[in-house]
């Protein structure tokens, strides 16, 4: 663990050196899009922290390779380098992106090569632990690639499109590679007999870069990690959890071992919420008749913030429901299922409660204005049952009474913003 600790350490020091460095550069040469109508902040800010990311994954892979412990890793190590080759061209492919909005089938072309050929490179999903018998399902080569090269797709979009909010994807990666980190760690030790695996090293130097990248990602952000960082970070974390997933045979000795199911569903547990984001985002995209990968300003967390929660409030909404399942998926490893199962249903209970709590006051104020007396221009001409009332004077009246904790008066109507 100490080793795994200097690593992580080592790639958030380089990264956060690189962001400044890349902030500097950025404001310099003006390196920077211009405000788009789906984009939350108002600034133009710089989305090259990708490059940082990958500065300090790069290093940090570099100092691990020569340090003894890591040995074992390094014995083969094209895999190594077929990832870092890959987060390399991940990175180039984001940044042209970020700076000259590439087309979405270009993106998706180069994206399909990318998991390709890290299947290539031996990084494949070969088996699942689930048989008959309590034993694996081996899957045929071409399956083994086809499901590999779909699963790498899927996980680097899955980060890209939550990738809206300050902090967002920065604060989701390190709740959900924490756990997905200590699962490897774990299961390493109790299947080879030693503490030191490729998914558990690259989890942990992906965990540093993005520690030494949120000081300058957090709310005001400085910069965004942009498509090269969020794909890269989405690579990453489907790498780790493919070359995990069927390390073992569930069928031997379950009482010293995970359960079966825990290969298969904490890889999604770890991911739930960038990927029920893309499931959604994909599936309005096709109903209405548009690329899946077209942008909007639909996904998760624009519902969040027009429901009337604040911009720190959301980010935290997705922390802690990120938290609650892939927490609640490791805590079957220590606990009885029943307690483990009560507890993520609490923890989803409270989560629900929390995000709707808007609507909740939302509704509580409705009721106060349709109730308002007709002589009381101040409630009852924002009744949402008034015809006359505009659309979008209820959603305003909420985000004055939210920040004020009173109704606004006649005055406080003229100054909402329209």
């Amino acid at each position: 663990m100490t080793f795994y600790l200097l690593v992580a350490v080592i790639a958030a020091v380089v990264t956060c050196g690189a962001s400044w460095g890349v902030v500097r550069l950025s404001h310099r040469f003006k390196l920077f899009p211009g405000i788009r109508d789906r984009d939350v902040h108002t600034t133009p800010t710089p989305r090259l922290g990708g490059i940082a990311i990958v500065a300090g994954i790069v290093v940090a892979l570099a100092i691990a390779s020569q340090i003894s412990w890591f040995a074992l890793v390094f014995a083969d190590p094209f895999p190594i380098i077929a990832v870092v080759i890959s987060a390399l061209v991940v990175l180039a492919l984001g940044v042209v992106d970020d700076l000259y909005d590439l087309d979405w089938m270009t993106k998706l072309a180069g994206q399909l090569l990318i998991a390709g050929f890290l299947a290539w490179s031996s990084l494949q999903l070969i088996s699942l632990p689930v048989g008959p018998d309590g034993g694996i399902t081996l899957l045929s080569p071409t399956l083994s690639l086809i499901v590999t090269v779909l699963a790498v797709v899927l996980v680097m979009n899955a980060v890209n499109f939550i990738d809206g909010l300050d902090g967002l994807v920065a604060g989701v990666t390190i709740i959900a590679g924490s756990v997905f980190f200590i699962y490897s760690y774990l299961l390493s030790i109790d299947t080879a007999q030693t503490a030191f695996n490729l998914a558990s090293l690259v989890m942990a130097v992906l965990l540093g870069a993005i520690a030494g990248f949120l000081p300058f990602n957090w709310h005001p952000a400085k910069i965004f990690m942009g498509d090269g960082g969020a794909l890269v970070v989405g690579m990453l974390m489907a790498v780790s959890t493919i070359s995990v997933t069927g390390q073992i045979d569930p069928g031997i000795d379950r009482s010293q071992l995970v359960p079966a199911f825990i290969p298969l569903i904490l890889p999604f547990a770890v991911l739930v919420v960038p990927l029920l984001d893309f499931g959604l985002a994909v599936l309005r995209r096709i109903r209405a008749g548009k690329s899946p990968f077209s942008a909007d300003r639909k996904h998760l967390h624009h519902r969040l913030l027009d429901m009337g929660h604040s911009h720190f409030h959301a980010v935290l909404i997705f922390y802690a429901w990120t938290a609650v399942v892939a927490f609640g998926a490791l805590l079957f490893l220590f606990w009885a299922w029943w307690w483990a199962l009560s507890a993520v249903i609490v923890g989803l209970i409270v989560c629900t409660a929390v995000t709707l709590a808007p609507l909740s006051r939302r509704k509580r104020f409705e009721a106060a204005a349709q109730s308002a007396p007709d002589s009381d221009p101040a409630l009852a001409q924002f009744d949402p049952l008034d015809a006359a009332a505009p659309d979008d004077r209820e959603h305003q009246l909420f985000a004055l009474t939210e920040t004020s904790g009173v109704p606004p008066t006649p005055q406080s109507q003229k100054d909402t913003p329209s």
